[in-house]
């Protein structure tokens, strides 16, 4: 499962059980630490999750930025809490694609808001499986991975 963490909204996305492929889920609202919680729970319990990917945001540089901090307190409550390996991955430029990808399709400013943290989420889970399969040997470098 991947987290595209923000301040008020959770975006959401699993992978196939052969993690090939990442899809998105519904958008998680934000109300407070205990609730986004017990909502991401019900989540991983539901979609079997063994594992999770947290969008990591960082600077174009490569430095930390304020909302570094945040997604590495949240990541480490994640691990508390689940119990599950919490990988964190570097989300650079994935809401700036993920809203290029929505106007692109010329869905109303309404529901291309709503739909950007999943669809991050889905890049962020997409760009980490893929690199894990080119790490195993699975897609060649030169090779286009298969969504």
């Amino acid at each position: 499962m991947a987290l595209d963490v923000g301040a008020r909204r959770i975006g959401l996305a699993v992978s196939d059980p052969l993690a090939i492929t990442a899809q998105g889920i519904e958008t998680l609202q934000r109300k407070n630490k205990r609730t986004d919680l017990e909502a991401l729970a019900k989540l991983i319990r539901d979609y079997n999750v063994t594992e999770i990917v947290v969008g990591y945001p960082l600077r174009m540089s490569g430095a930390a930025s304020a909302q570094t901090g945040h997604v590495e307190a949240f990541a480490q409550d994640l691990e508390k809490k689940f119990g599950l390996p919490v990988h964190r991955w570097d989300e650079r430029l994935t809401s700036v694609q993920a809203g290029r990808v929505l106007r692109e399709s010329n869905i109303s400013i309404e529901k291309r808001a709503q739909a950007v943290d999943k669809l991050a989420a889905v890049l962020i889970l997409q760009s980490f499986l893929d690199h894990r399969a080119m790490q195993k040997g699975l897609v060649s470098s030169d090779e286009e991975p298969h969504p």
